[in-house]
């Protein structure tokens, strides 16, 4: 089972953090390759939610797959389970950090690869999840500094 682990700190509250983090319209804008999000019913937040995604795997491999929030409690954790030709977990927590600052954890866990060939590019798969939830953790961090107007130092941008 592979595990990543990424943190940084972040110019804006945990509940501001929070809030963007968990409306799915702003997931194409933070998630890398994702061009499409849509819940499949109701509730549309919160524990159980589900929707549909479409991703552009390095850019160019269209795929569809299914996202569940199967972990959530409100201004901490996210926990989100991705089901389809991409699976595993991505799950973002929010910690307070100070005054108008957090500190967000990006972590993903995912299957060991399956099959001769996928063994073989088993490290090449691993630096594209690196490289993924590096992505998705910086441009999220950016995305809610935007949203809350402030960047790490607190300045009004």
């Amino acid at each position: 089972m592979g595990h990543i682990r990424f943190a940084s700190d972040v110019g804006a509250p945990v509940g501001a953090a929070f809030a963007y983090a968990e409306d799915f319209r702003h997931g194409p804008q933070w998630m890398p390759g994702v061009t499409y999000v849509a819940p499949l019913g109701a509730p549309a937040q919160g524990l159980g939610a589900a929707f549909a995604v479409k991703v552009r795997l390095f850019g160019v491999v269209p795929l569809r797959s299914t996202v569940e929030i199967t972990e959530y409690r409100r201004n901490a954790v996210i926990g989100y389970t991705l089901r389809g030709r991409v699976y595993g977990t991505v799950t973002l927590r929010f910690d307070p950090l100070g005054y108008e600052r957090s500190v967000l954890t990006c972590e993903a866990d995912y299957p060991p690869p399956r099959g001769m060939f996928a063994r073989l590019c088993h490290g090449l798969a691993d630096a594209a999840a690196k490289s993924a939830l590096r992505a998705t953790e910086s441009r999220l961090r950016r995305e809610i500094e935007a949203f809350h107007g402030t960047d790490l130092v607190g300045r009004i941008a």
